[in-house]
């Protein structure tokens, strides 16, 4: 992560900056705005194969592991679900993780 992204996070709130990201992701992926509670996997635009794609951009962006009981569909379904998963993985949005 760069300097820029940790001045944005501190700027907007942890979640707001993760919210933003994981939204430009999905738009990028699929060429379609996202509403940030639709389901991505009920939506029907994405793929099992797709879910370890999300899997591998949200630890490599966000520079955190996610393993164990954190590896269900439903910290994974919405991106509030993710951002969550995400803040709460970073230690409440500390930098350096």
């Amino acid at each position: 992560m760069t300097t820029v992204d940790n001045q944005a996070d501190a700027a907007t709130g942890p979640g707001e900056e993760v919210q933003r990201r994981l939204l430009a992701f999905l738009g990028s992926r699929t060429g379609d705005d996202w509403a940030v509670d639709r389901d991505l996997f009920a939506s029907g635009a994405f793929t099992s194969l797709f879910s370890l794609e999300l899997l591998q951009y949200v630890e490599q962006e966000f520079h955190i592991t996610v393993e164990g009981d954190d590896l269900t569909l439903d910290n994974f379904r919405t991106v509030p679900a993710i951002t969550a998963l995400v803040v709460r993985l970073r230690g409440g949005g500390a930098a350096g993780r």
